[in-house]
Parts: C-alpha cells; structure tokens; sequence
C-alpha cells in the first residue's frame, strides 16, 4: 500500500465507518482526504450495496475508485454475537463513529450507544438517517431524492409554473446525501474540538443526529423568513436566481448554454455595453435589480438575442475580456480539461490496484501547507480485514481464517 506524500492535518484521527450507499460513506471520504484514518466495515462477501452503483468498468463500478478512496475496508457480519465483539474492539480504538442505518438499527445489532462508550469513553458517534433519531416521522424509509423533496428542494428545481407538465428534475447527483455528509464531517470536528482542544477541552463524548431533510432544509436561503413575514412560498425559476437578474443560461450560436451572471448593477452596464445596447441600462425597467427580476423575462429575451449570434468560445471570451461572470454550462468532459482544475490538482490520475488508471477529484478543502493526499482507490471486500484485525486486535492470520470460516468475517 503506497505511504501517503503528506499526512494531511487529520492525520491521527481515526474514524470507524459503519456506512453504506452515499452519505457516511462521503462524510468519512472527506475526512480520510485530510488524513484521517478510516476503517470501513462492511458485511462479508457483497460488501456496501454502493460497490454495484454507476457505470461499470472492467465489471466494476468506476465511481467506488473515489467513493472508498483513503479507507481500510473490514468485513464483519454485524448479524453475529462474534462480530459484533470484534466491532467493539475496534470502537475501542477510535476517536468517531460514522454511522447511516435506520434509526435503532445499530443498537439491534449490538452496538448502541452504551456499549460503544463503554468500549471507548468520549467516543463522538454520529447519526446519519432520513428525518433524525427522533420524531413521529424517525422510523420512515428516506434515501437522499426524500430528503430532497422533505427539504424543499426537489420543488425548487423545475421550471416556472405554467411551463411544463414535466415532473421537478433532479439534481443530477445524490445532493441530499452529499450535504448531509458533509454537515456529519463538520459535527464531527467540532465534537472532537470541544472534546480535546488543549486547556479547554472538556474529554466528552458527543452524539451528532444529522437528518437528510434537515440539511437541505437549512439549505433554502431566505425561503423560510420570507414565507413567515410575508407568506409568500419561493416558486421554481427555472436556470434564473429568483432574487437577482440577470442570471440565467443563455444558448449559442452553436447550441452551448452559457451562464451569465451580471446581477449588480456595474456588471449589467458592463454586459449591456458589450451586447452594444448601453441604453438597456438606464431603462427605468431594468434599473435596480428589483426592477430586473420584475422583467426577467423581457430581459433575458434581449441578452438571448445577442448570445445567440455567437459561439460559446467567443461569449467567454468577449464576457472575461469585460469582466462578467460567465460560463459555458460544463459538461464532465469540460470539467476533466479545464485549466484551473488541473492546476490546482483537482482532477488526478491514480493508479487503482484493480482497475488501472482513473481520473479522480481532487482533495477539497485546499488545505495548501499540508494538503492531504489520495492514499489510495477504493478497495476490494474485505481487502484490509488482515492487515486491520493484526495492527489494532492482535489476531493471527491462523485467527482471522478462522474468523472467515465461520462467516464472522
């Protein structure tokens, strides 16, 4: 196994995951990308149902490369006695505990929340599930597209009403389960600080319930002051920002959709005077930004006419010569290209034991004076149960066969 170029400002830090498909497995990526050490465990034999996810590549699944990158993949089943005291061991030597499965879950399984502190006093366990660890709603099945549309978004993301039968589309990624990884990671860190910081950390243990609906809920901008002073409800805008204009995609000449975000009103005089209709700014209707979301759609109808007698390529270039934000809408294969993602190493080629070589994102936060690192791709089952079970339990590899022969592990 490569030794990672730089250990990461998490180095140190060691995490139990029991996770499967999106969202503690994400949370615990990010955390093994600063460093952290990981340790995944995953039922013997078929491992986290994530591993059949995406476009198969040499019979695997590509996107399991990144999803599992940076872990130690152990398999336990969590159905028997004997493993669940091998699980409790291995508690006993973390830091957090990540976790994903139905409320109550783990603790039918042997592990609540008593046992694992005793194992490990000042354990920090965090709860990820559908609608949080308590409520009337807590025991219903939820996967990231319900958190979505519970959160408020899934409605959000459509065209204006009145414009198509079409249902709300969704985001393109599992965007409930990512967010709600990513407010786990931060619980997480903050639970360790308050548990630790030198001179003022008080040696706790912290639980952490992160719901999916909760963490696109918090998400909704000002939609929820707005309903409770106004009574207003925030409608679908489309590709526009339903508070500022102009900000929308623009198609091309050459059929490309550009996004062109002149919502202040320097940047509008600067767009208007490039289009070469200077006299747009001082219309008392496009005057303001209130007064340009109030048009929009007059709007967005003169700014099509100009993009649409111009390539993608000129309209980038003409709007940064003119300093206004504007983009072409990427595709994954401009994202792979582009410059500044490959300057600041965010798009990498890795070598992945089992498949070759693969493209995968790079470490985010930047964290420049010690960066992290992709230690390695993700594993095949079990592919660290030996090397795991001997560094941290002290078995035998005559131990851990016997383990396997029994379907402990």
């Amino acid at each position: 196994m490569p030794e990672p170029t730089t250990p990461g400002p998490l180095a140190g830090l060691r995490i139990i995951e029991f996770g499967h498909f999106v969202a503690a497995p994400f949370c615990t990526r990010l955390l093994a990308d600063l460093g952290a050490e990981v340790i995944k465990v995953e039922p013997p034999d078929t491992g986290d149902p994530a591993r059949q996810w995406g476009a198969r590549y040499q019979g695997q699944s590509a996107w399991w490369s990144v999803h599992a990158r940076n872990k130690y993949c152990v398999t336990l089943d969590l159905k028997k006695p004997r493993a669940t005291e091998i699980a409790l061991r291995l508690v006993a030597q973390c830091d957090a505990l990540v976790e994903n499965f139905r409320p109550g879950q783990l603790a039918k399984l042997g592990l609540s929340e008593q046992k694992l502190r005793e194992a490990r006093p000042g354990l920090v366990i965090a709860h990820i599930s559908g609608y949080g660890q308590d409520g009337p709603d807590r025991d219903r099945a939820a996967f990231g597209v319900i958190g979505e549309a519970v959160g408020g978004l899934r409605y959000l993301t459509n065209h204006p009403p009145g414009t198509t039968d079409l249902p709300p589309v969704r985001v393109g990624i599992s965007i409930g389960d990512s967010v709600a990884g990513i407010y786990a990671a931060f619980g997480i860190m903050a639970a360790l600080w308050r548990r630790d910081a030198a001179g003022r950390g008080d040696g706790r243990s912290r639980t952490l319930d992160v719901a999916l609906t909760e963490s696109i809920f918090s998400m909704l901008e000002g939609a929820l002051p707005e309903y409770g002073a106004l009574g207003t409800i925030r409608q679908p805008s489309g590709g526009a920002i339903a508070t500022a204009a102009p900000s929308n995609a623009y198609r091309s000449a050459d059929e490309v959709w550009v996004l062109i975000a002149a919502n202040s009103d320097p940047l509008f005089r600067k767009l208007t005077a490039l289009m070469g209709r200077p006299e747009l700014a001082s219309e008392p209707r496009y005057t303001g930004n209130q007064a340009r979301v109030a048009n929009r759609d007059a709007l967005d109808a003169e700014i099509s006419a100009w993009t649409t007698q111009h390539s993608a390529s000129d309209l980038e270039r003409m709007l940064a010569e003119a300093d206004v934000p504007a983009t072409r809408a990427y595709t994954i294969a401009d994202c792979a290209a582009d410059r500044q993602y490959k300057h600041r190493g965010m798009v990498r080629e890795i070598e992945d034991a089992q498949l070759g070589k693969m493209l995968h994102y790079g470490v985010v936060p930047h964290v420049p004076d010690d960066p992290g690192a992709i230690r390695w791709a993700g594993p095949p089952v079990g592919a660290h149960t030996q090397q795991v079970f001997g560094r941290l339990l002290g078995l035998s590899a005559a131990e851990i066969e016997a383990l396997k022969r029994e379907g402990i592990c």
